[in-house]
């Protein structure tokens, strides 16, 4: 996904909240395993240099299963995104609301990306 975004398959949207909770997300022990201090915050520094950044917005509680990720819900409204999430508290919502497994994401991506190229032929 962060590749087809930086190659320009779709625009990415974050807010100061999302950025904090993968702040907080990234420093688990079981991802500092994986993923560094130095290449952590080198990801951060990607998003907000390069992401669309929205201010948070306000939302009402219990729009999901998950009422920490209700802050999601009202940011891909409020930016009129699509939220991209393998959550399953979430995904539930997709009949009511704009909220998509990556798969279906990077599939429609690169399809539009496959027919902006052929159009500049």
């Amino acid at each position: 996904m962060i590749a087809l975004w930086l190659e320009g398959g779709f625009e990415l949207v974050v807010s100061e909240a999302l950025l904090a909770e993968l702040d907080r997300a990234l420093a688990y022990p079981k991802l500092r395993e994986r993923i560094g201090r130095e290449d952590a915050a080198g990801f951060l520094e990607l998003l907000r240099s390069a992401a669309s950044i929205f201010a948070d917005a306000e939302y009402p509680d219990h729009i999901s299963g998950d009422p920490g990720d209700d802050y999601l819900v009202a940011l891909a409204t409020t930016s009129a995104s699509i939220l991209v999430t393998g959550d399953s508290h979430l995904l539930v919502l997709g009949s009511k609301l704009p909220i998509q497994p990556p798969a279906a994401v990077r599939y429609i991506a690169r399809r539009e990306m496959t027919w902006s190229s052929r159009s500049a032929l």
